[in-house]
């Protein structure tokens, strides 16, 4: 599955250089074991030692140059139609490469925008430009950053198959934790019973384990990534947590809000009511209007402008992020007009990406409130892949 998958994403990245009229996607790469390139995943799925170029181009041709030890790990995989070894130095084969195509654009591992399109150390962009120099080849970089956030953004039908199983199954993990939380336990007790469901399922964790989950109880807990405390679980207490899994190297991306019942009450009170509900409804909105071709930062005025008007403060993050590969993929998002999201806010929505929408509020004396599910975006509009936290989870 996992070399099919690559074989199908190479494939895609043919149609994407095609679409963005770019001749050829050279990732450039080193002990990748120490650091990894993010697009490596999608693009080898395994690791190599040496200096390593995988090229990619319009035309179809697919050719990895890399050392020769590592040459039969790649031609067993057999996503590549060339795999070039070499013993001293990769300069010779990577030059004559580039004379024989001659593209006019080489898009390279770098970007200001994404991470996950921002690979190429400044080291191996010094060495590369050495290899080409006495031609004009590093005057015809571009960043890579379309490519990328185009191939991790567009799943494949497997892909999302991969990705509804980690929804199913870390949803189950959530139904035992709520038999788990009552009263007394610490949010570290809560994290560490999650963990541990993981741990005998075989399923890693979707993001660091120092805040994988975050787990927040109270009207103190106001953060949204920090790891679990020692606070107690109270009666009253609104009750979060943020939760992924990896699975078949793909991962899921909720959160879920219970409320802990006091003494004689039957349901929670009015303003925690409230507060889920309009969680609960920002994110309808969201996905009502939620389609290919709208911009990002759009989404997020829907939800953030109707929490306001419903007199909360705004939430002090984005809207929602794709999933895929990484907890917090691909390129754009559904992100405010900040300027620490740079030009993320402004791109399209593509079909077949996935997005949190994960809106948060704030109800005074209980504690925080906050529901993120995960959506599909199909031709015409979006599909819940998790299915939706509809009512506030009572703990008695």
């Amino acid at each position: 599955m996992v070399n099919d998958i690559i074989k199908q994403k190479i494939d895609q990245a043919i149609q994407i250089l095609n679409e963005k009229d770019i001749d050829l996607w050279l990732t450039f790469v080193r002990e990748s074991g120490n650091i990894k390139d993010p697009a490596l995943d999608m693009i080898s799925g395994i690791g190599c030692t040496w200096q390593s170029a995988f090229m990619i181009c319009k035309d179809g041709d697919t050719t990895a140059i890399v050392g020769s030890l590592d040459v039969e790990n790649f031609e067993r995989i057999g996503a590549y139609k060339n795999v070039k070894g070499y013993v001293q130095s990769i300069r010779e084969l990577l030059l004559e490469y580039l004379k024989k195509k001659n593209p006019k654009n080489i898009a390279i591992n770098f970007s200001k925008n994404s991470n996950l399109a921002d690979g190429l150390t400044h080291g191996m962009y010094l060495i590369l430009q050495e290899h080409l120099s006495g031609t004009d080849f590093s005057q015809r970089f571009i960043s890579s950053e379309e490519i990328i956030s185009a191939l991790r953004g567009r799943k494949s039908k497997a892909e999302i198959e991969i990705m509804k199983s980690a929804i199913d199954e870390m949803l189950k993990i959530f139904d035992e934790m709520t038999k788990f939380i009552r009263p007394g336990k610490s949010e570290i007790e809560i994290a560490n019973f999650i963990k541990e469901k993981t741990k005998e399922k075989n399923f890693g964790l979707a993001w660091e384990e120092d805040h994988c989950p975050a787990v927040f109880t109270g009207p103190e807990a106001k953060s949204a990534h920090a790891g679990p405390t020692e606070r107690l679980v109270e009666k009253g207490h609104l009750v979060n947590v943020d939760f992924g899994i990896r699975y078949k190297g793909y991962c899921s991306d909720l959160q879920r809000t219970w409320y802990i019942l006091k003494d004689g009450e039957t349901k929670a009170p009015t303003e925690v009511q409230k507060g889920f509900e309009v969680i609960r409804d920002s994110i309808q909105k969201v996905a009502d209007n939620l389609k290919p071709g709208v911009i990002g930062c759009e989404m997020d005025d829907i939800a953030r402008n109707y929490i306001i008007q419903k007199g909360y403060e705004e939430f002090p993050h984005g809207l929602g992020h794709q999933v895929g590969r990484e907890a917090h993929d691909g390129g754009g998002g559904l992100l405010p007009r900040w300027e620490k999201y740079g030009k993320t806010p402004f791109m399209k929505i593509e079909e077949s990406q996935v997005y949190t929408i994960e809106p948060r509020l704030y109800v005074e004396g209980y504690g925080t409130s906050t529901i993120e599910e995960e959506v599909v975006i199909t031709k015409t509009g979006c599909e819940f892949l998790s299915k939706p936290q509809k009512e506030l989870i009572l703990i008695g």
